[in-house]
């Protein structure tokens, strides 16, 4: 068994490259109805005009929708990938901006059962994904379930979508809790949407950089805040993005601003899309 595990670990690395590696930004949110997925369309579209090849994957598995959202139909997932099914030509599709997206599907991807030779090809083609992409970012399910903690820390990064909604605000500090007692080292950023003003957007954020402060040890970072726009709603029933459809609305504005300060933000712990599917599907580091 030992022996195995050893193998698997070097047929990882020898699919690992050094360079140019992805950061891998998970999205995710105490509860849901607080415009998650919504909000990373928009970001990866808004990154992806900034100059950054971006790949959304849907890992809102059962709930997925991003898919509605961008106006494409993916026929295929990572599992296809995982299986040998499909290359990974086949299962990404290529959506407004340029943006990327790879449907998760339903989770179930029996790593366990694949052959050596098996996840031997699985990672050649997921390989590919570290010299075309920039930024991978994952809209996970919302609350703390098994299977969207298991995308959450995979990730290198992670972004926090809440509303002012007293509820919203509790759960998200619950997520944060579960994230930082698992892995204190990734780092976290606070997007607070739907706000009325700006000083409610602060508000939200300050309560939760506080208390995460006092009672987990760690310092939050506040990446921006989204007004409560009517240009939102009215995309969403468009199944359009708000930024391609409304660019010149609040919220687009806002948005904008947040991709640039994930942008300005230097890390230290880019870990690339091998490293990511490592973490995701096995338990080999």
């Amino acid at each position: 068994m030992t022996d195995q595990a050893e193998r698997l670990r070097e047929i990882i690395k020898g699919h690992t490259k050094q360079v140019n590696l992805a950061r891998v930004i998970a999205v995710t949110s105490g509860k849901g109805g607080v415009g998650k997925t919504n909000f990373s369309v928009n970001l990866g579209i808004a990154l992806s005009k900034l100059g950054n090849r971006v790949l959304l994957v849907d890992a809102d598995l059962g709930m997925a929708n991003a898919d509605m959202i961008m106006g494409v139909v993916p026929k295929y997932h990572l599992g296809h990938i995982v299986s040998g099914q499909k290359s990974l030509r086949e299962v990404i599709v290529e959506g407004n901006a340029g943006l990327r997206l790879l449907s998760g599907g339903s989770g179930d991807y029996r790593m366990a059962n694949l052959s050596e030779r098996s996840l031997e090809n699985c990672l050649q083609r997921l390989n590919e994904l570290e010299g075309e992409t920039d930024i991978m970012l994952i809209d996970t399910g919302a609350g703390i379930s098994r299977n969207v903690l298991k995308f959450v820390l995979a990730a290198g990064e992670v972004v926090v979508i809440t509303t002012p909604e007293p509820t919203a605000v509790t759960d998200a500090y619950g997520i944060i809790k579960v994230v930082t007692n698992a892995d204190a080292n990734i780092p976290i950023w606070v997007v607070v949407n739907m706000v009325r003003n700006a000083a409610e957007g602060r508000q939200v954020t300050e309560r939760l950089a506080a208390v995460s402060q006092r009672f987990l040890g760690i310092t939050l970072t506040n990446i921006g805040y989204i007004s409560w726009d009517q240009a939102v709603s009215k995309a969403v029933k468009e199944q359009q993005p708000f930024i391609i459809s409304y660019p010149r609305c609040t919220a687009a504005k806002e948005l904008n601003q947040i991709a640039a300060n994930i942008l300005h933000r230097t890390v230290s712990n880019k870990i690339g899309a091998v490293k990511f599917f490592q973490r995701l599907l096995g338990r080999f580091c």
